[in-house]
């Protein structure tokens, strides 16, 4: 058995390069190569950064200027950068928003910032040169990369050749044909603000669908071939729809060419995160800590991330009680509870992601980095608002010193009150993020930087990528963790057992339909009115290696309590069906599965197992298992016993090597190693 080693540099370090900013720094040239921002020498850069916005409104609620005077805008907002700066943010990029108060006729009624009616071609080029044009260069003579996008926000439904559609090509046209822009590399662009729905290749409006993906690509297409055609070589950031928050389509669909990243916008609630109340126009859901927010990260940021460099572009959280954030959640605990240390260890997991905090730049350049008192925090002060821990992360991006930390441990997902113990279950096709987190006595956690080493006896049953133990299949492996933080080092043993149907947490969902409950310590589901709970495997999962799967109650339930198998990744397809009616256990034959409507199912890609009940009232789970023989005592997997004079033998991955045979001659003509023989683990 070969034991397999990874070297893992933690969340802190991960994919890039240290870079940050200062007045008249010699900024490298960045492009995109393959899936990352990179300088000329090919390190791998990601920016982190804030916003500006060049209206009245936006600067301070109409307080500091107006009735469009250029010198007191220009001189507010470069103030505001000389005082972030100042304050010590560690910040290489600027988004910069061309609004649509200098553009818009002076005086047209409009219905808000995706009316485009108002829209005056010679204002935006008359203030592109006036306003934005400085702006930009001042930013970069601090040494900050610099995101313009257009002015404005998308309709609520876009189509290729459309209104809107025109409008960006006007003026992405004019913009690409400015020298002064195109050639300098210091400058990318945002290709539009928050889409939500397109006309789908099909007629319908829509987004997420395969119709509406391939509109999305032909709409931002044209406009990148355009821009090209035109000279324009600059990094440019395309968006998603859904208010920029869907990117699963772009795997499929990938714009084309060079230079192309991904813009994409994340507050609490969406993507399944942690909102304290539903968030901005997406209405979010309260989320699920951490494994929720993977979950949706993993559905729509990943495909995009795997192709092309992502850089968020808005971004913030607080709790709704300072009044001085989009998104209204709090900090929270890596693995846990919140939305801000979540997102974080996603990002950094990722590895190209770019980010900016959209807090005001006036709340910014107030920040001093003086720790609040617990009971009297303020927006700047409390670890649970974002300038705090995102001052401090960025610093740590810039390659500042490293601060002190308490109480390093292994914390895995999904995450307990403690950290991980001695062994750890885990589902085949599933994943669980780790990370080694210790706390800097601030009231936020960090993600550990340095080395970590990890050692596990056999990859086919755990191996570890991007911030994640994967489970291969199912079997047992042991695992090690070594770790040094400044004068700090230790090591981890975790033993991995996979199971597929483990009655755990976290793993068993009581409410893949409808509201439910489930009490791990008592194996008790209850489910909601006809409901449906059990497991659910993103991938698939191969039970074609076995014959029968079994499950079992520990007591007979008068809730009309149904067994079902899916192989298709959907609860509303047709599944095979075994009721329990008054018995305790049911059986299904994998090789001859056929759903109610006479469909037979693949047993070589099952998504979904589980119990459907009437539902509101409790029954107990004793088990579920995989087995070549219904009628003994348990399955044949790494946790089951049959006894037998004849045995099977299988690997302890579940794939069997002998049909029953004796037991003097089970291990004939096998390598060293560990095996299952009639049930039980023998070592040759």
């Amino acid at each position: 058995m070969t034991r397999i080693k990874y070297i893992f540099i933690l969340a802190m370090f991960l994919a890039s390069f240290p870079m940050f900013a200062w007045e008249g720094m010699d900024m490298p040239e960045l492009h995109v190569e393959g899936r990352y921002l990179v300088d000329e020498a090919g390190n791998k850069v990601n920016l982190h950064g804030f916003g500006q916005t060049y209206s009245p409104w936006f600067n301070e609620q109409g307080s500091k200027w107006s009735n469009y005077n250029v010198e007191a805008c220009l001189k507010y907002n470069k103030e505001k950068i000389d005082k972030i700066m100042k304050a010590g943010w560690k910040v290489n990029y600027l988004r910069l928003h061309m609004d649509p108060y200098w553009s818009n006729t002076p005086g047209v009624a409009t219905t808000g910032e995706n009316d485009i009616s108002a829209f005056d071609f010679n204002r935006f080029k008359t203030y592109l040169d006036k306003v934005f044009i400085p702006m930009a260069e001042y930013a970069i003579s601090k040494g900050l990369y610099v995101v313009m996008r257009p002015p404005g926000v998308c309709p609520e439904q876009i189509e290729v050749g459309g209104d809107y559609h025109k409008y960006l090509k006007r003026v992405w046209g004019y913009v690409s044909i400015l020298n002064k822009l195109t050639s300098n590399p210091h400058i990318m662009f945002e290709l539009a603000n928050e889409p939500v729905q397109i006309k789908g290749t099909d007629g319908n409006y829509g987004a997420g669908t395969d119709a509406c993906n391939e509109s999305l690509t032909q709409f931002f297409q044209e406009i990148v071939d355009l821009m090209r055609n035109n000279g324009c070589n600059n990094i440019l950031w395309v968006p998603g729809t859904g208010y920029q928050s869907q990117y699963a389509g772009f795997a499929k669909y990938p714009i084309k060419g060079e230079n192309i990243g991904y813009a994409v916008h994340v507050y609490p609630g969406w993507y399944g995160s942690d909102a304290i109340e539903p968030s901005h126009e997406l209405g979010g859901s309260y989320g699920g800590g951490f494994t929720t927010f993977a979950e949706g990260w993993a559905k729509q940021i990943e495909p995009a991330a795997a192709i092309a460099p992502i850089m968020v572009t808005e971004m913030d959280w607080a709790p709704s009680v300072y009044n001085a954030s989009w998104g209204k959640s709090i900090t929270g605990r890596m693995l846990g509870e919140g939305f801000g240390a979540n997102f974080k260890l996603l990002a950094d997991n990722t590895g190209n992601v770019s980010w900016m905090i959209f807090t005001g730049p006036e709340l910014l350049a107030e920040f001093k980095d003086e720790p609040g008192t617990e009971g009297a925090y303020t927006f700047l002060t409390d670890p649970d608002a974002c300038p705090w821990p995102v001052y401090h992360w960025f610093k740590e991006y810039a390659g500042d010193e490293l601060p002190e930390v308490k109480d390093i441990d292994l914390y895995m997902s999904p995450r307990k009150d403690s950290a991980v113990g001695d062994s750890m279950i885990m589902l085949p096709g599933r994943r669980c993020a780790a990370v080694m987190i210790g706390n800097n006595g601030a009231g936020y956690e960090l993600n550990i930087s340095g080395n970590v080493e990890v050692s596990i006896d056999d990859e086919a049953v755990v191996e570890w990528r991007d911030g994640y133990f994967h489970a291969n299949g199912i079997g047992e492996t042991d695992c090690t963790l070594s770790y040094a933080y400044g004068k700090d080092s230790g090591t981890r043993n975790i033993h991995f057992v996979c199971t597929p149907f483990p009655l755990v947490s976290g793993y068993f969902n009581p409410s893949i339909w409808e509201k439910g409950n489930f009490n791990e310590s008592t194996s008790e589901v209850t489910t909601g009115t006809y409901g449906f709970a059990g497991w659910q495997y993103p991938s698939g999962i191969d039970l074609s290696g076995y014959d029968y799967i079994v499950a079992e109650l520990a007591a007979p339930s008068s809730r009309g309590v149904s067994f079902r198998v899916f192989d298709k990744d959907s609860y509303w397809t047709d599944p095979a069906m075994a009721d329990f009616g008054g018995d305790t256990k049911v059986v299904v034959n994998l090789k001859e599965m056929v759903s109610n409507e006479g469909r037979r199912l693949d047993a070589s890609h099952v998504y979904i197992v589980g119990f459907w009940s009437l539902g509101n009232e409790p029954f107990r789970l004793k088990r579920v298992y995989v087995t070549n023989d219904p009628d003994g005592d348990s399955g044949v997997d790494i946790l089951s016993e049959e006894r037998s004079s004849a045995v099977d033998v299988y690997d302890l991955h579940g794939r069997k090597l002998k049909s029953r045979v004796g037991v003097e001659d089970a291990t004939d003509g096998l390598l060293p190693g560990i095996y299952i023989v009639g049930g039980k683990k023998i070592k040759i």
